[in-house]
């Protein structure tokens, strides 16, 4: 069974097979198809069109799918390798552990958020950045340029919320665990907020292209399934057909197979270290 860890409890053999595997997926192309799955669905996601992956109630088991299957994609290249998460209550600035030269590397330069050391650096010739927005081939980030890490007291907030999804599903909707999770209603941000205090590619359709990416919506995923245990009664919602949304059972693009249901019980594909 794959167990996800804190990555601030990753040993230096663990953290150096977790990078090989992410570099190895960038040098055959494998890594750039998630980038342009994940960069598809964020243009076309919106509140008042058909929505999968954000903005929506399907928003958590979408990114569930999305990070199994790039776990699956690590685990192809090395079997011991799993994805893992990044507490950011706990490590909160750009000194934390996350960004070390051996592991994903620091903030970016100030005069364009080009990522310096690291094996994913520009200079290292390991992370060539192809599938852009703009120009650029190279990492960015800003770490605590803009925005702010949630903390421990604005997560507690949003899993003290007893119902999963609320009309319009969307990012207007009030009393929503997913909405608020996802960043779109309280004053927290949380997923949100993340991505705009990492900084540059973070801040767009193609966050993928930072790792950090998948530690961070690691975490999100954690905390969903914190929040379906604290609440066993309180189910996906909507549990049936609803315009433009994907329903319990309902199909989520780009899968042909999978839906809400199918991703509600993480345990049947990994499960998460609980001493740190």
């Amino acid at each position: 069974m794959t167990v996800r860890k804190n990555q601030s409890q990753l040993s230096a053999t663990e953290k150096r097979r977790f990078v090989n595997a992410l570099l190895e997926l960038k040098r055959s192309n494998r890594y750039d198809t998630f980038v342009t799955t994940h960069n598809a669905f964020i243009m076309s996601d919106t509140d008042s069109g058909r929505r999968v992956g954000h903005r929506s109630p399907s928003f958590l088991p979408w990114h569930r799918r999305f990070l199994i299957e790039f776990e699956q994609a690590l685990q192809s290249v090395d079997p011991s390798v799993a994805l893992p998460y990044w507490d950011w209550t706990k490590d909160r600035t750009a000194a934390s552990s996350i960004w070390a030269a051996d592991f994903l590397g620091g903030t970016g330069r100030s005069r364009d958020e080009q990522v310096m050391d690291g094996r994913f650096a520009f200079s290292s010739g390991n992370w060539p950045v192809t599938v852009n927005t703009d120009t650029r081939g190279f990492l960015r980030r800003n770490l605590g340029g803009a925005g702010r890490l949630p903390t421990q007291a604005d997560v507690d907030a949003a899993l003290d919320i007893t119902t999963y999804d609320t009309s319009p599903w969307n990012s207007a909707s009030a009393g929503s665990f997913r909405n608020t999770l996802e960043g779109w209603r309280g004053r927290s941000g949380l997923h949100n907020s993340v991505h705009v205090w990492v900084g540059g590619q973070m801040t767009s359709g193609v966050s993928p292209n930072d790792p950090v990416f998948w530690l961070h919506h690691a975490f999100i995923d954690k905390l969903w399934a914190q929040w379906q245990a604290r609440h066993p009664r309180s189910g996906y919602l909507p549990a049936v057909r609803t315009p433009d949304v994907v329903d319990l059972r309902g199909t989520m693009r780009p899968w042909n197979d999978v839906t809400p249901a199918d991703m509600l019980d993480h345990t049947r594909y990994y499960t998460f270290d609980t001493t740190a």
